[in-house]
C-alpha cells in the first residue's frame, strides 16, 4: 500500500487497519506516501531472462560463423542496458515519497525527491484547505491543499482512486483537530 496512516492516540475501540480519529491533546496523524513499486525481485529475474532469449533467438542463426562476435556486443550491450535502466528506476522509486504531519498546531509536508534536497511546506491546520479537482486539473482527481500562502500538491504520484481516499481520510482529520 502507498499510503500508511500512522495516528496517535487512536481512539478506543478501533479496529487494526481502519482509519481511525486521534485523540487527546497530543494527538497526531502521520501519513506516507510512496508509489507502488510494481515488479520485485522475482518480476526483474524474469524480464531479464525473457530478454536474454530473445536477444539469443536470432544469434542461433549465425552459430558457428564470425558474424556472431560481431553481434554478441550488441547483444550484451542491449541487455546491460535494459538491466540498468530497470536498477535505477527503482532505485530512484525507493528514495521518493511524501511525509505529512499533521498536529493541532501545524500540519508539515515533506517531499524526498530522487536527485534534489527535499521540499518542506508547513502552515497552520486551521487555515488549510484541501481540495480534489475531479475535471479541469492537470491529472484525475489531482490533491492540492491551500494554505500558508502557497499550495502544495499530494501524491502525484498516486492512483486517482488512492488521492480521493487521502482526500476523504485528510479532511475528515482536519475537521477532527478544529
Amino acid at each position: 500500500m502507498p499510503a500508511v496512516w500512522t495516528i496517535t492516540p487512536r481512539a478506543p475501540g478501533t479496529p487494526p487497519g481502519a482509519f481511525a480519529l486521534a485523540r487527546g491533546a497530543g494527538a497526531e496523524y502521520r501519513l506516507h506516501l510512496a508509489p507502488h513499486m510494481s515488479m520485485g525481485p522475482v518480476g526483474f529475474v524474469r524480464i531479464i531472462a525473457l530478454s536474454a532469449a530473445f536477444l539469443a533467438l536470432p544469434l542461433i542463426g549465425v552459430l558457428g560463423t564470425p558474424v556472431l562476435y560481431g553481434l554478441l556486443p550488441f547483444a550484451g550491450l542491449a541487455l546491460w542496458g535494459l538491466w540498468y535502466a530497470l536498477q535505477r528506476n527503482s532505485r530512484e522509486r525507493q528514495r521518493l515519497c511524501e511525509d505529512l504531519r499533521l498536529t493541532r498546531e501545524e500540519i508539515e509536508i515533506t517531499r524526498t525527491n530522487p536527485n534534489t534536497p527535499p521540499q518542506h511546506w508547513q502552515a497552520n491546520p486551521y487555515w488549510v484547505e484541501v481540495k480534489l479537482a475531479e475535471k479541469g486539473a492537470p491529472i484525475e482527481n489531482y490533491l492540492t491543499i491551500q494554505g500558508g500562502g502557497r499550495e502544495v500538491e499530494l501524491g502525484a504520484f498516486l492512483s486517482p482512486e488512492e488521492r480521493a481516499a487521502i482526500y476523504d481520510d485528510l479532511s475528515r482529520a482536519l475537521r477532527h483537530l478544529q
